[in-house]
């Protein structure tokens, strides 16, 4: 009697999926073209937002996102990018330029939402900044960016954050 041996295979591991509705879409690519902004002047070099905004149009996955909300995202933050970090660096405990340029997107584009787009509900814009930090940031960068968006929404939206 010849035994064949047993052959074992792990378990594939797929990714959890995620739903990507077209607003989360249009903040992943936000967050991405906010991204190659940060990388790009973090090495000295101008940011070129139409370039940027091009190449991500061009990844088969844009046309399944809001784009109107991706252009008022990623045109509102590098318009403003001095003005949001002035709001943020209060409420950091390091230099912004030490923070990972993922956790920095993603508190830029929070902030945007909480300072400027005051449509978006601050729960929303936490959130939403959150779930992106987590995606595409290190392992606790989450947690980080929930923190010093919380404190900035007490400061920013305190009459919403009232009302309840």
């Amino acid at each position: 009697m010849t035994k064949t041996p047993a052959t074992s295979q792990a378990p594939v591991a797929s990714a959890p999926k995620r739903s990507l509705t077209p607003r989360r879409r249009a903040r992943e690519y936000a967050l991405q073209g906010v991204y190659q902004s940060l990388v790009m002047r973090r090495a000295g070099s101008l940011p070129n937002a139409a370039a940027i905004a091009k190449q991500l149009a061009e990844d088969p996955g844009f046309r399944r996102c809001q784009h109107d909300l991706f252009q008022g995202i990623f045109a509102g933050v590098l318009e403003r990018t001095d003005e949001l970090e002035g709001i943020i660096t209060p409420a950091l405990d390091r230099p912004i330029n030490e923070l990972s340029p993922v956790e920095h997107a993603a508190l830029l584009i929070g902030v945007y939402e909480l300072a400027v787009d005051l449509s978006v509900p601050y729960k929303v814009a936490i959130n939403e900044a959150v779930e992106l930090a987590k995606t595409f940031g290190g392992t606790d960068g989450h947690k980080y960016v929930n923190g010093v968006l919380d404190l900035l929404a007490q400061k920013l939206r305190s009459t919403e954050i009232q009302a309840g």
